[in-house]
């Protein structure tokens, strides 16, 4: 009789729920907009297309519950970006989830800094600029361009190449960062980046892509390795295995991001170039909001077109930060002049 009893129960919830195999079917969770800012507040209820009986519901993001008062979700996250809103439930003893896709922006526009030139310095216009920073003075530098990528170690005030190490001609090399005695490199397309030994540039080994697009900027906060890889993500990499242990989204105030280059990472921000713009971003390396956008207009200006010059290609790109003058270096691919700058606020 027990037994009669069960079946007949297990029959009447799969009617309950409509004939349905996934009792979720039922459900669809409804938003006042699918986007919202930062701490800000969005209205929410759980459709029940059959009025079907539920209890213990709540709302999560990332693992996080997100408290709701008065029919409303207070998106108090960490992380920005596109995010997955789940509603976790009870139907008798039965645990359902579903899901709804929302967009998490930045609570405030990012603010607009300018710079000052403080000197300028040559550089070398063969160099097609990808990756840019300093070690103990010296500056390194990575170019791209199949037949023409390399990595470099250059005397800042003269420009001179102290050493240079070449590429396969296969591969298009990208940015650089500089951890614990060691440089990363990447590469564009091939899906393949390298570790080199900072003081011969020695190659020690090779590492591969995981879920990352392609291979654009490096930076680092003594801990982790920050990648962009050309969409709105910017990857974390151990830099031991080289594996990607997550990633944070580029976001303003008002959209998603996508156009973050060659990075550099200085006291909790990461400075991005933007692709192919005359302009810098300051992104939060922890939310990944947008804080600041540097604009450097009028920089291009001052270089003189040589032979390599390719209107098209010819952008700013490269940013290294010089921890004892405090002030950040600055270039472009196959530009003459490297401009060490001070940035400040527009109103200042």
């Amino acid at each position: 009789m027990g037994k009669l009893f069960s079946i007949s129960g297990a029959l009447l919830f799969f009617l309950a729920c409509g004939g349905n195999a996934d009792p979720a079917k039922n459900f669809s969770i409804q938003l006042e907009n699918k986007t919202i800012q930062q701490n800000g507040q969005l209205g929410v209820a759980l459709k029940n297309k059959k009025d079907i009986e539920i209890s213990d519901l709540h709302y999560y993001i990332d693992g996080r519950e997100m408290p709701v008062e008065n029919g409303k979700l207070t998106l108090d996250l960490p992380t920005l970006g596109n995010k997955i809103l789940v509603a976790k439930f009870n139907i008798e003893d039965q645990a359902v989830e579903v899901e709804k896709k929302v967009r998490v922006l930045a609570a405030t526009a990012p603010e607009v800094y300018t710079y000052e030139i403080i000197n300028t310095y040559p550089h070398d216009t063969g160099a097609y600029t990808q990756g840019l920073e300093f070690h103990e003075d010296t500056l390194y530098e990575s170019t791209g361009k199949k037949g023409a990528s390399t990595v470099r170690k250059v005397n800042f005030e003269t420009g001179e190449v102290l050493q240079q190490i070449d590429l396969d001609a296969s591969v298009f090399g990208e940015g650089i960062t500089i951890m614990n005695d060691k440089l990363y490199q990447l590469t564009w397309q091939s899906g393949l980046g390298y570790v080199y030994n900072i003081s011969n540039l020695e190659k020690i080994k090779n590492f591969t892509y995981g879920k990352s697009r392609e291979g654009w900027g490096l930076c680092h906060d003594d801990e982790k390795i920050f990648k962009s890889d050309g969409t709105e993500k910017i990857w974390f990499l151990d830099p031991e295995t080289l594996e990607e242990q997550g990633y944070i989204e580029t976001v303003t105030n008002k959209s998603i991001f996508n156009m973050a280059n060659e990075l550099e990472y200085v006291n909790g921000k990461i400075y991005a170039n933007v692709y192919q713009k005359e302009s810098m971003m300051i992104i939060d390396a922890v939310s990944g909001a947008i804080e600041g956008v540097i604009n450097f207009s009028g920089l291009k200006s001052k270089v003189k077109k040589g032979p390599e010059w390719d209107e098209g290609n010819s952008v700013l790109n490269g940013v290294a930060y010089h921890p004892e003058r405090e002030t950040f270096f600055v270039t472009g691919k196959n530009w003459d002049k490297l401009f060490e700058v001070e940035i400040r606020k527009k109103d200042q």
